[in-house]
């Protein structure tokens, strides 16, 4: 059997402390295979937000561990982590987080500013990630002067721009209209599936997760069945 892409093993995380601790997570065990679509699905509180911020090392788990590709994260050094983040993920969040007063290009290269990448090269790789998000004509303009729509699309080329091999989107559609969130989520698959990302959907839109390849369900910080769907 291959090795997962993405491996967590009994991962709890516990915030706060006395009478103000809370257990997000309480002992969570998935694999993620390469080139999967794998929706983590759950009402708000449930936990399935923190599994996606441990999963992508944005945060640490109070035990347990998480693999990459079969290596402990934990064995990575700061730099290593970011290195990963950089040039391994890529994020789709419900919030654009577009730098405001900045055209749409250079929010879109700013993985690859990071990463030392020349400036040359930065704008080609931009600009293929736009013409790819059919937003090629849209690279001079205020990324915040766009619709919501638009915003999201811009947010999918920066996640793209570094050719990441795993893509997490936490409510990806989750400020949009349901036409334009369809639409959205038509580009997210078709990009998944053309370059063989594996895809990490947080969401508790019953109809994203339905376009999964598989479902995993959180509640009270516990994976349960989910019908036909069932956690790895």
């Amino acid at each position: 059997m291959t090795t997962p892409v993405l491996e967590a093993r009994s991962l709890t995380k516990t915030y706060g402390r006395g009478d103000a601790r809370f257990d997000a997570l309480k002992g969570v065990s998935i694999a993620v295979q390469a080139g999967e679509s794998l929706a983590i699905v759950g009402k708000s509180g449930s936990g399935k937000s923190t599994l996606m911020h441990l999963l992508a090392l944005l945060d640490r788990p109070t035990s347990g561990t998480i693999l990459l590709e079969g290596e402990d994260a934990s064995r990575l050094s700061a730099k290593q982590v970011n290195r990963t983040r950089n040039r391994t993920f890529g994020f789709v969040f419900q919030q654009f987080f577009l730098t405001p007063n900045t055209s749409v290009l250079d929010n879109v290269i700013l993985p690859l500013e990071i990463a030392g990448v020349g400036s040359a090269a930065r704008r080609r790789r931009g600009m293929e990630a736009l013409d790819a998000l059919g937003l090629a004509d849209k690279a001079k303009n205020d990324a915040n002067a766009l619709s919501g729509g638009q915003k999201q699309r811009v947010v999918i080329a920066r996640a793209l721009v570094n050719d990441p091999s795993v893509i997490f989107a936490d409510e990806p559609t989750g400020n949009l209209d349901s036409s334009t969130g369809e639409l959205v989520e038509d580009m997210l698959f078709r990009l998944q599936q053309e370059r063989g990302i594996t895809l990490v959907v947080v969401t508790h839109d019953a109809d994203l997760a339905g376009r999964c390849d598989r479902n995993i369900n959180v509640r009270d910080g516990l994976v349960v069945p989910s019908g036909r769907h069932e956690a790895a």
